[in-house]
């Protein structure tokens, strides 16, 4: 395959690039930073310097690399994450505009397939988490977009839902980690919360499999066997780190100090792996989180 990679130097942008180099693919993976190109050149892969939402210069980069396959991994999130609905806004526009510029750019550079990386536990998100209502749209925006691109016969275009990133090169690890080993990353008391969870690599797995043998038109969850509590996050977090046990704060105080955050960590939604089994043969090496995160210390051992 020859891929593009839009969105190349994120979380699961360089995972993604490193498994397409290693499996002898062609990669020309984009970035909005000239900064970040030497890191994908040292990954093997052809950089290019773009910003998805110039339509022009979009379609430029992506016919200049002559792509068989193309990979929608655009966000623009802070590096710790998002901390309050502001965070997300270039991201949901980057899912809005941004898909639509890049389905007319993959379309007219004639590649074959777009595989597009969307949020799972946007799922969750009820009627009355106002703050969270314009990043479920933009999700539900570009899921449709390349949906309806699909069923139009434009391009093979595949969703895939990934749950929560985790890993040694996932920034919401090292700062969670960071914050383990300082005792504020607390469990919940009474924590009900089921959150799915994968890690990059297995993330990385999945998106090479559905570029190769997805279902044109299909939406896959890609998340670990086994969904978990936010204070089971919490716990396996220090214990990656060498961090003492968290402690165990009462519900109030997260909606307290950080509500938007205490909204997604108590979200429920339990979500399986089993479609992308079956339809792709892909499965995480990671069960869970807790086995994922035993990785990160042994990776940083």
């Amino acid at each position: 395959m020859n891929v593009f990679i839009a969105g190349g130097t994120g979380a699961i942008g360089v995972p993604l690039t490193r498994a397409l180099i290693a499996q002898g693919h062609q990669v020309t993976a984009s970035t909005r930073s000239a900064s970040k190109a030497p890191m994908l050149q040292q990954l093997g892969a052809t950089p290019s310097i773009v910003d998805a939402l110039d339509a022009d210069a979009l379609k430029r980069a992506v016919a200049a690399a002559h792509p068989t396959h193309v990979v929608h991994e655009l966000t623009a999130l802070p590096k710790g994450g998002a901390k309050s609905a502001r965070d997300l806004e270039a991201t949901n526009e980057l899912r809005m505009a941004g898909t639509r510029n890049l389905i007319a750019a993959a379309v007219d550079a004639g590649a074959v397939r777009i595989v597009a990386g969307s949020f799972a536990p946007m799922a969750g998100v009820g009627p009355d988490m106002t703050d969270m209502q314009a990043a479920a749209a933009a999700v539900r925006s570009m899921e449709s977009q390349i949906l309806d691109a699909s069923r139009a016969g434009a391009i093979e275009g595949v969703v895939l839902r990934y749950g929560l990133f985790y890993g040694p090169e996932a920034a919401s690890t090292v700062e969670m980690m960071t914050m383990a080993r300082r005792r504020l990353l607390p469990a919940i008391r009474g924590d009900r919360s089921l959150l799915p969870c994968i890690h990059v690599d297995d993330a990385a797995s999945a998106t090479v499999a559905a570029l190769e043998r997805a279902r044109a038109g299909a939406t896959y969850d890609i998340v670990d066997d086994e969904p978990v509590s936010f204070s089971e996050i919490a716990r396996a977090t220090a214990s990656a780190a060498g961090a003492p046990r968290p402690i165990a704060v009462p519900s109030w105080l997260p909606r307290l100090v950080a509500p938007f955050m205490a909204k997604m960590i108590s979200l429920r939604l339990a979500l399986s792996n089993q479609k992308a089994l079956a339809e792709m043969g892909w499965r995480p090496s990671y069960p869970n989180i807790r086995a994922g995160l035993a990785q990160v210390r042994t990776h940083a051992a």
